[in-house]
């Protein structure tokens, strides 16, 4: 089962990945990507193995962004994959058939493609401006992820999608009503003064948007 909230990894102003890890799986989250850029293979490894026993710990799901050897040497429920790395199905060989697969997608074409490369999930952003991410797509906005879910809605197109990119909490209502599957967030949790009731209101905001599809 896929989470409907994703906390996505990043170096807070004091400590590591790890640190920030900790302290999302503290305040509740159950789906962990760990996220680390520019930094050697051995070195996401060594936070790939330690926030996967972090993630067992809290019975959470850990995601590896862009490193397939490294989510498979970790143990990781599953792995994220941006439109600018390795290709899913080339990723397929190396994780094996059981690992959840994710793909980021910024237009409906990219969806097409994704659902086509067979991605079990995938991330569509970015809603706003965003520091964690370098190479930018163009934002989607409220009015963009209308456009895209109205076409995925008309394409019969089931798979979870969530949206990703610079989303707060006060965002989370009508980002939802877009139809989208749930939401990814990073620096909401990280800077929050409260990290488990930011979780708390999130978690009841993502179970508020289910009852009323439902």
């Amino acid at each position: 089962m896929i989470d409907k909230l994703h906390y996505i990894s990043q170096q807070p102003e004091s400590g590591t990945h790890l640190t920030a890890i900790k302290t999302a799986l503290d305040a509740g989250c159950k789906w962990i990507q760990l996220r680390v850029k520019d930094q050697p293979d051995a070195v996401m490894l060594a936070y790939a193995l330690e926030a996967s026993k972090l993630c067992a710990d809290y019975g959470a799901k850990l995601i590896v962004n862009d490193h397939p050897e490294i989510a498979l040497q970790s143990a990781a429920y599953g792995l994220h994959l941006g439109l600018q790395d390795m290709p899913i199905a080339q990723a397929r060989k190396i994780v094996g058939p059981k690992m959840i697969i994710g793909g980021t997608a910024n237009t409906f074409e990219h969806i097409l493609q994704r659902v086509a490369d067979g991605a079990n999930y995938i991330g569509l952003g970015p809603f706003r401006f965003t520091k964690t991410k370098q190479k930018l797509s163009p934002i989607l906005g409220i009015a963009g992820y209308q456009s895209i879910m109205s076409q995925v809605l008309t394409a019969g197109i089931q798979i979870p999608i969530i949206a990703i990119g610079g989303i707060l909490p006060e965002d989370v209502a009508a980002i939802m009503q877009t139809g989208v599957y749930g939401v990814a967030v990073s620096g909401a949790i990280t800077h929050a003064g409260y990290p488990a009731q930011t979780v708390k209101n999130l978690y009841e905001q993502l179970h508020a948007a289910q009852l009323i599809e439902d």
